[in-house]
């Protein structure tokens, strides 16, 4: 089993900045594809950023420029920094992981997920 743990969720202005981490623990070793989901409200959960073990990363539309994905292999963690933030990033964004995975088919692993909401 693998744990993720998300921090770093908060209320911000439009134009702010925040940053999430998520560290996983566990069975980690074989954890090859990480990302970040979210679901704004009384929306669909949609495909925020991913990165694979070998750093290659992948980027909505949507936030391509304003947010980037990077990963410490060595601690587990990934992060999302997310600048000019925009009201309809509101949403509670979710860590995901697994052993595979892709854009369209998220790992087997799951965090609580934290709220991100931006004001105007």
């Amino acid at each position: 089993q693998v744990q993720l743990v998300e921090s770093g969720g908060g209320l911000v202005q439009a134009g702010g900045s925040l940053r999430l981490s998520c560290t996983a623990s566990g069975n980690t070793f074989n954890i090859n594809y990480m990302g970040w989901y979210r679901q704004p409200p009384e929306k669909q959960r949609e495909t925020v950023a991913s990165i694979r073990f070998s750093g290659t990363a992948a980027y909505a539309g949507s936030v391509k420029g304003r947010f980037t994905i990077s990963r410490d292999n060595g601690n587990n963690t990934i992060y999302l920094q997310m600048n000019n933030l925009k009201p309809e990033d509101t949403a509670v964004y979710y860590c995901n992981a697994g052993s595979d995975g892709s854009w369209l088919r998220p790992g087997a692993y799951w965090g609580q997920g934290t709220q991100v909401t931006v004001s105007s």
